[in-house]
């Protein structure tokens, strides 16, 4: 990532209460032009309300936002037509066709709504050749499908997606994941998710923010969270018996978590992978497999303690 990049939205210090919780708690983030950001933590976390407050549908107790450089309380009109959103379930005309909706919400937007445009963003979205029929028949995952539609119709240079793989199979999520990588990689577009599925970010996030109790707990590049983590690494012997005998009383025997058959798991940076199978190869054991399990829900419960 270009850290010369615009700052597409800034957020500094938020806070929002409700009564006596705080929903958002001094929430700080800095997501630049041309990334796709994951903005992950548990329900209850904060994400939907943060979302509410970046696109005005609810005021903040305490904070600044920034979007394009401008602040949210002196942003005009302009601003928000260079943003689209999805925020929870999307909402239609169930009695209308998918066409028929999309051409009435992007006339409400000032999109082109000429047929070929309408085809064109159904179909990127997965829904070419349902175009003509009713909303009402459609599944969650391809109302879903419907509403990242209505959100890009206006070729928005922001967008910002609440949870949009919900209602959604694994293809649905592959497709889905695809789109949205196409849009930053070959269209230039800011992509801002939220989701309490940290696996899922992970495959197509280039930058994240973990959030948890309304706070955030760390934000970077995923490439960078990964490989500053402890990750679980399963080392398959041809000699279980002899690899434990040779660890048992050496300070490897704290980096275990359990015993298998063939197999031992250990808790290791990336450092201590490398001197481990350095020690390994000074004693002469062989060693089938290395098999790292590193990724954004472990990372997640590390930093955490598992405490939602």
């Amino acid at each position: 990532m270009n850290m010369d990049n615009q700052s597409v939205v800034k957020i500094t210090n938020l806070v929002k209460e409700f009564k006596n919780i705080k929903a958002v708690d001094n929430l700080s983030l800095d997501i630049k032009e041309g990334v796709l950001f994951g903005f992950l933590g548990p329900n209850g976390a904060g994400k939907s309300t943060t979302i509410r407050i970046i696109l005005s549908l609810m005021r903040s107790t305490s904070g600044k936002i920034e979007l394009f450089g401008k602040d949210l309380s002196q942003s005009d009109r302009y601003v928000f037509s260079k943003i689209g959103a999805l925020v929870e379930r999307p909402d239609f005309y169930t009695y209308l066709s998918a066409i028929k909706n999309l051409e009435f919400f992007g006339k409400l937007s000032g999109a082109d709504t000429s047929k070929k445009n309408l085809y064109k963003y159904l179909d990127l979205v997965g829904l070419a050749g349902r175009e003509k029929d009713k909303v009402k028949t459609y599944s969650m995952g391809m109302k879903q499908r419907l509403g990242i539609a209505q959100a890009i119709i206006h070729n928005p240079d922001l967008l910002i997606l609440d949870e949009p793989t919900n209602g959604l199979d694994p293809m649905g999520m592959k497709e889905i994941r695809e789109l949205l990588t196409d849009l930053v990689e070959n269209q230039g577009k800011t992509v801002f998710i939220s989701s309490h599925i940290l696996k899922e970010v992970e495959s197509m996030a280039t930058n994240v923010a973990i959030i948890d109790k309304g706070k955030t707990i760390i934000e970077g590049s995923v490439e960078e969270l990964l490989a500053s983590s402890i990750m679980k690494v399963t080392f398959k012997f041809e000699n279980l018996e002899l690899a434990s005998q040779e660890i048992r009383t050496t300070d490897w025997n704290k980096h275990i978590e359990t015993i298998n058959q063939n197999s031992i798991l250990f808790n290791l940076d990336k450092k201590q992978t490398s001197n481990l199978i350095q020690f390994f190869a000074g004693k002469s054991i062989d060693i089938y497999s290395i098999v790292p399990q590193n990724n954004l829900e472990n990372y997640f419960i590390q930093i955490t303690g598992g405490n939602n």
